[in-house]
């Protein structure tokens, strides 16, 4: 079973986020790692929640949760949030 763990500059991100967005994004994280796993990924991959990010030295991905990205990694049985970002579709990958 997979864990949840921040990384420093994830846990600043999250901390300016407003209370009822942080509880939303709490929620939805809760109910992602209850039910990840290859198949779960797969599933959201196929809609288009989760993207796989191209470019990078480790393999990362991203998760959409409404106007936020989450860009995680799995290491072992930990998914890390590395960042969670806030912005507009537009502005996101800027």
């Amino acid at each position: 079973m997979y864990a949840l763990h921040f990384a420093k500059s994830a846990t600043k991100e999250f901390k300016r986020i407003d209370k009822h967005n942080q509880l939303f994004l709490i929620h939805s994280l809760d109910e992602f790692i209850a039910n990840f796993n290859d198949t779960y990924e797969q599933a959201l991959m196929q809609k288009g929640k989760i993207k796989k990010l191209q470019g990078q030295k480790e393999i990362l991905y991203r998760l959409k949760l409404r106007s936020y990205r989450v860009v995680y990694k799995k290491q072992n049985e930990k998914l890390i949030i590395l960042v969670v970002h806030v912005s507009t579709k537009e502005g996101a990958y800027k």
